[in-house]
């Protein structure tokens, strides 16, 4: 019996690892041809069982139209769940949705919420845009140095967006202000990185 053989029987009992495990093989043509509608099923009735990764990769599908129709406001529902699990790319990807009002309203704070949930678990991305709203004043008082600090994190993850705005962060502060940002981004960094 190959894997995918082995798979189905266990998803078709009803093991949630197993359906995910068998979309998987389906969205990604391994040993089996592509099939985005199996995928989903497979991803579906696992999210069901409230598998995280699962309805990560649900809201996924949705957000694209990968296979389905696209539906924001569906990819924001299966993202929440996985999200309120502290799946923390879920986190990142809802964070976005109220972000860029994609499926829901836009809403800065609640987007600064879950960026902030990722990025204190390490998402490099979810990092990067707690810089740029701490930057913009998005939700936030605007703040140089917490989005210097921020992107400093990212940069550590080597994102070159965050490398760049921090040499752009750098040229809005003077000399003074930078050498305390800098100092306070290290310090901070370290306590960071103890909890973590």
């Amino acid at each position: 019996m190959n894997d995918v053989e082995q798979w189905r029987q266990s998803a078709e009992q009803g093991d949630a690892e197993a359906q995910f495990k068998l979309g998987l093989l389906f969205d990604n043509a391994d040993g089996v041809p592509r099939d985005e509608t199996e995928a989903f099923d497979w991803y579906r009735r696992a999210a069901d069982q409230g598998h995280a990764v699962a309805q990560l990769h649900l809201g996924l599908m949705l957000n694209a139209g990968d296979g389905v129709a696209r539906s924001d406001a569906e990819a924001t529902h299966w993202y929440r769940q996985a999200a309120e699990q502290g799946l923390a790319d879920a986190q990142f990807n809802l964070g976005l949705m109220y972000y860029a009002a994609e499926g829901v309203e836009k809403n800065d704070p609640e987007a600064l919420r879950w960026f902030r949930e990722a990025a204190e678990q390490g998402n490099g991305k979810a990092q990067f845009n707690l810089g740029v709203m701490h930057a913009n004043g998005d939700g936030v008082e605007q703040d140089d140095i917490e989005a210097y600090k921020w992107w400093l994190l990212a940069t550590m993850q080597s994102d070159k967006n965050a490398e760049a705005n921090i040499q752009m962060i750098r040229s809005r502060l003077n000399a003074a202000e930078r050498t305390v940002a800098q100092d306070h981004a290290v310090a901070w960094i370290n306590e960071f990185q103890t909890k973590g």
